[in-house]
């Protein structure tokens, strides 16, 4: 039998106990039931143990009541609007995971609605570790970090790619976007973060009404047969084909 609820519960989990329960005008509460039993499951039993050990069990699931949202808020969007950049989790096939840094102009992540975001994938090495993933487990994680003024933001979510979005539009030289559905998004301590100062945008992010330099590994001698079709000419243009040594030697002097 399916029951219709007038009125939502917000429940507040403490101490592993349900403390409180208020009761708010509006829909259904199944949202917050959900989000109830979903965050519950945050904690592993090994990370349980843990806590246990050293005495931080409460600790822990206070943090978590505190901190841990399912979707972006008004302090998470423009945080995360305004990087430049990011650091991506994936899990590949044999449940390795795969961290990749993601570069690009700032807003390279936009915040479609308040449970969704999307960014894009330019060209890479044509590995395609981030996205073969994807394709084959949802699961991502996305850090954000700011390095200048310390703070951070960590986003658990499911992913998705899209080949024909129209968000491809909104992002210059882009091949794809891929699209993460939130599970979990939460600030972390940033008292470890290394103050740093941005010196300049890589000249390899794609910008609109200019052309975007070629790779330099490209020109490695050993990869021109095997190159695509689309890349083959970038060795002649730039100068022609270098060894893994040279490249080596021009990534070591910044200039890779």
């Amino acid at each position: 039998m399916h029951l219709k609820w007038a009125c939502i519960f917000k429940v507040n989990h403490l101490d592993n106990g349900l403390n409180s329960v208020q009761a708010l005008k509006g829909v259904t509460p199944l949202s917050y039931l959900q989000r109830f039993y979903t965050m519950n499951d945050f904690y592993s039993p090994e990370q349980q143990e843990l806590q246990d050990q050293y005495d931080t069990r409460k600790l822990a699931e206070r943090l978590q009541d505190i901190i841990v949202e399912d979707q972006v808020s008004d302090q998470h969007q423009p945080f995360i609007e305004s990087r430049d950049f990011f650091f991506l989790t994936t899990i590949d096939h044999r449940g390795y995971p795969t961290c990749s840094y993601k570069g690009g102009n700032p807003g390279l992540v936009k915040v479609v609605d308040p449970q969704t975001l999307v960014f894009p994938s330019y060209d890479g090495n044509g590995m395609f570790l981030s996205l073969g993933n994807i394709q084959g487990n949802t699961k991502v994680g996305l850090l954000f970090i700011d390095f200048e003024n310390p703070h951070r933001v960590r986003v658990h979510g499911d992913a998705s790619i899209m080949k024909n979005d129209a968000l491809l539009n909104e992002y210059p030289g882009a091949k794809m976007i891929v699209q993460v559905k939130i599970s979990e998004i939460f600030i972390n301590c940033p008292r470890y973060i290394h103050r740093m100062t941005k010196l300049e945008t890589s000249k390899y992010v794609p910008q609109e009404d200019k052309e975007t330099p070629a790779a330099q590994w490209k020109r490695i001698d050993a990869l021109q047969d095997v190159l695509p079709s689309c890349d083959q000419a970038i060795a002649d243009r730039l100068g022609g084909v270098i060894t893994p040594e040279e490249y080596g030697e021009m990534v070591m002097n910044g200039k890779g």
